[in-house]
């Protein structure tokens, strides 16, 4: 009957014990990194707890409460919504704790930096905890987490959209032939990837024994927009340049490759089903790894960007005319002083505050976010359907997701060329 929460009370205690050796090392620089760890461990938790721990989770009478007791892969999708749902809760409890901190002074700044011990013990006792509540609480998460996770991949589809024109833009300001020459190289190899990618996606997912036409529409469609965003950038009255476009058009081949992946291995459309072993494996690490790097970077660029609310007296907000450097500053030695540390004059902390390089609560709230992303990509978007084991993101909603991910992509992109055409009074920078 307490099997499962103590299934889940020996992966929370793992886990503390594990990071009990190294709580003690981690610095203010490092406690981006920690937060990273911890949302990883989630994920190792969820993914083994899908495989493993159904038969548990079927004895414990208040999770079990059905007179015909559901399939193991009902109670794997429960398992998963609920160690996602404690993580959600603790990512969301230091988002509202940490909302307004602007500088280095405020007391919460040390809460977000350290007592890494206390914060561990909060997560597993939360994590545990979800293990108690109604499966219509459960149920109800995973319902708010669909639409949770089309947040995420929307912030992830801004973050990628600032990060290609903050790209071209720099190498731009080099002014130098070499530069320039970059510039064309990446954008050409990114195009030739794209098409190279979309014709395999022909011969993978359009066999001639069988009728694929929406197989068929999303590969052209992707086609279609991948050759527009190079007609509209280069196009006189825009001022759009092609990197942004080739980089753009790189990564919907890539979506609409993720969609038709996706799809149920007994589709006659998707001809990788006769490996399914290798995709399954493969599917697994990448998808997970994709996961952690796009969850590490959306929160560490989203948290740091002007884009997604930077306080106004970060240095990052923007251009200012008010020098990061005064003349004091510099007769006193501070230049070179690190913006995660405190200043520090004679052996005595100054009381000039020093801001916050990123916004905490939109940090934490990513990671949330996240939590919810995860969990939709376990359990197949919570299908509660899932036949094999270390198979994640199959489903015919997961291909939907993916192929609306990508029409979104394209249209923001496209509004990010055109609409300073049509408002031409406004600054888009």
């Amino acid at each position: 009957m307490w099997a499962a929460s103590c299934l889940a009370s020996c992966c929370a205690s793992c886990a503390c014990a594990a990071c009990t050796g190294v709580v003690g090392s981690i610095s203010r620089r490092s406690a981006r990194i920690a937060y990273c760890g911890l949302f990883a461990l989630s994920l190792i938790v969820s993914w083994i707890l899908r495989d493993f721990a159904g038969p548990l989770l079927a004895k414990i009478p208040w999770i079990n409460t059905f007179t015909e007791t559901p399939s193991m892969e009902w109670f794997a999708t429960q398992a998963v919504l609920r160690v996602s749902l404690g993580n959600f809760l603790f990512f969301v409890m230091f988002a509202l704790i940490m909302i307004g901190v602007k500088d280095q002074r405020d007391y919460r700044d040390s809460w977000h930096h350290g007592g890494w011990m206390a914060k561990l013990i909060i997560w597993c006792i939360t994590i545990i905890l979800m293990f108690f509540v109604p499966n219509g609480v459960a149920n109800a998460y995973g319902a708010v987490s669909r639409f949770g996770s089309g947040l995420f991949l929307l912030v992830q589809v801004i973050i990628l959209l600032d990060f290609t024109h903050n790209w071209n833009a720099a190498w731009v300001a080099k002014d130098e032939q070499f530069w320039y020459m970059a510039l064309l190289v990446v954008s050409v190899v990114c195009y030739l990837a794209s098409f190279t990618f979309s014709g395999l996606l022909f011969h993978w997912f359009t066999p001639s024994s069988a009728d694929c036409q929406l197989n068929t529409f999303f590969i052209i469609f992707t086609l279609i927009i991948a050759v527009s965003f190079a007609v509209i950038s280069l196009h006189p009255q825009v001022n759009g340049s092609l990197l942004p476009a080739a980089v753009i058009a790189l990564y919907c081949t890539y979506l609409c490759y993720s969609a038709l992946s996706s799809e149920p291995r007994g589709y006659q459309c998707n001809g990788l089903h006769k490996h399914i072993g290798a995709v399954s494996t493969g599917t697994l690490v990448l998808g997970m790894g994709t996961t952690l790097l796009s969850v590490v970077y959306s929160a560490v660029r989203a948290g740091s960007s002007a884009t997604f609310l930077s306080p106004p007296s970060s240095p990052r907000e923007g251009p200012s005319h008010k020098p990061l450097l005064t003349k004091d500053d510099m007769e006193e030695g501070n230049d070179l002083e690190d913006d995660d540390e405190p200043i520090t004059r004679g052996g005595k902390q100054s009381s000039k505050p020093r801001p916050v390089t990123y916004v905490y609560s939109f940090f934490h709230l990513i990671f949330a976010l996240a939590s919810m992303y995860s969990a939709m990509l376990l359990t197949g978007w919570g299908n509660a359907n899932v036949e094999e084991k270390d198979i994640i993101d199959v489903g015919w909603p997961s291909v939907w997701v993916r192929m609306c991910t990508q029409w979104i992509t394209a249209a923001l992109y496209i509004w990010s060329l055109v609409a300073p055409q049509i408002f031409p009074d406004r600054d888009f920078s």
